[in-house]
C-alpha cells in the first residue's frame, strides 16, 4: 500500500507501546515499539488481540504517538493520557466490572 493510499484512510492506524516492571522500577516511560497505518496497524492489532494484550481505541493519541521512533519513550506531554490508557488495560486484566463498561464505550 502506498502512503497516498494510507493517507486516504486516516481511521485505519496503531501504536503498540511497551511497559513492563522493570520499567516501572527504574522510573522508565513507556515505550513505542510499533506503529503504522492500514495493513501494518491490523497487523499491530492482531498480534496484540493473540497475545491477549488489551486494546484502546483513541485516534488522537494514536495519532500524537504516530511522531515517535521506534524504541523512543513518549514524552512527558503524553504521561497522563498514557497513564489513563494503562490504568484502563490493568483494570480490565484484573476484572474491574467498569474497565469493561468503559472497553464498551471506547469502541466504534
Amino acid at each position: 500500500m502506498t502512503a497516498a493510499e494510507e493517507a486516504a484512510d486516516p481511521a485505519r492506524r496503531a501504536v503498540a507501546l511497551a511497559y513492563g516492571a522493570a520499567d516501572a522500577a527504574q522510573g522508565l516511560a513507556p515505550r513505542v515499539v510499533a506503529s503504522g497505518g492500514a495493513r501494518l496497524a491490523d497487523a499491530i492489532i492482531a498480534r496484540a488481540r493473540e497475545a491477549g494484550v488489551p486494546v484502546h481505541e483513541s485516534r488522537e493519541l494514536v495519532a500524537a504517538l504516530l511522531g515517535f521512533d521506534l524504541d523512543q519513550r513518549i514524552p512527558p506531554a503524553l504521561y497522563v493520557a498514557v497513564a489513563e490508557v494503562l490504568a484502563w488495560a490493568y483494570r480490565l486484566e484484573h476484572g474491574s466490572g467498569a474497565a469493561r463498561a468503559g472497553a464498551a464505550a471506547d469502541a466504534p
